[in-house]
């Protein structure tokens, strides 16, 4: 088994800045929040070293961010992102599908604002 060299993993710290992971208010998200989807979600495991301090491979920070982009930009709850992963079946979360699932989103959205203008204006 051959181990990856200590510069591929990261510390909690540069994973959330990968990430790119902000609070509503425009700031860093705290890195309990990835603390805390560990304990949800049991396929994140970072290695844990000396000092109790988490590293963090490819495969984690990839299945991070699915889980980030599922419940943030997609709205799922814990539960059902825990049913997706633990079915096996290999996530496709690459950005022509985020961007058209979040394309799809906003066509609904304009179709239902149409629909209200169209009986508001019926209602005259």
């Amino acid at each position: 088994m051959t181990h990856k060299s200590r510069e591929a993993y990261k510390t909690i710290g540069e994973v959330v800045k990968i990430l790119g992971l902000k609070t509503r208010r425009g700031k860093n998200l705290p890195t309990h929040t990835i603390r805390f989807w560990e304990k949800e979600f049991k396929q994140i495991k970072p290695k844990i070293l000396s000092g109790n301090r988490r590293y963090y491979d490819e495969k984690n920070i990839k299945l991070i961010k699915k889980v980030h982009f599922l419940l943030k930009e997609q709205g799922m709850t814990i539960n059902g992102v825990k049913k997706l992963l633990n079915n096996h079946e290999p996530l496709k979360l690459d950005e022509n599908l985020n961007h058209s699932i979040n394309a799809n989103k906003l066509l609904d959205k304009i179709k239902n604002i149409s629909d209200i203008v169209k009986k508001i204006k019926n209602i005259k």
